[in-house]
């Protein structure tokens, strides 16, 4: 086996691991919740700030707003989140946890996504741009620069951030 070809078996290694832990993590967070990944995601990015700007909840996600207001739609519906719109300022809207919510919360285990994002905002910016330079390859190699964007193991799509003017 040459250096290349013992490489390539690492990184495809790899790649299944990464597969194979997300799957599990979902499965799991599934199993103890009842929610989808992203929706235990919110639901856990909520309850470790009590209280949160749909704004900032976004931002933390690094989910386009459109796509978390969907999130919290669906666990308004559960009763699991209360929205509670800001008196100096009608258009903010916070979002907190119910009784149900927290309950849900303390008994569910780790999201995937949430573990990514923690993981990477833990890198320098060095270590960053490894990854993302890997990741573009990847998808060049896959072909799939065209496809959206939807949250690990869910329909959810992250919409595109929209930069003014185009």
């Amino acid at each position: 086996m040459t250096d290349k070809d013992r490489v390539i078996a690492e990184i495809t290694d790899d790649l299944r691991r990464i597969f194979q832990a997300v799957h599990s993590y979902t499965r799991r967070a599934k199993k103890a919740s009842g929610l989808t990944g992203p929706q235990l995601w919110a639901i856990k990015m909520i309850a470790d700030s009590g209280s949160i700007r749909v704004s900032d909840l976004s931002r933390k996600m690094y989910l386009h707003p459109a796509t978390v207001i969907g999130i919290l739609d669906r666990l308004a519906c559960l009763d699991l989140i209360k929205r509670t719109r800001s008196r100096k300022d009608r258009r903010v809207v916070h979002v907190s946890l119910t009784k149900a919510g927290k309950e849900v919360v303390g008994r569910s285990p780790e999201v995937a996504q949430g573990m990514i994002v923690s993981g990477l905002e833990a890198l320098s910016a060095q270590g960053l741009g490894k990854i993302s330079d890997g990741m573009k390859e990847m998808v060049k190699i896959l072909q799939a620069q065209e496809l959206p964007p939807k949250l690990l193991l869910s329909q959810e799509v992250n919409l595109p951030v929209r930069v003014p003017g185009e």
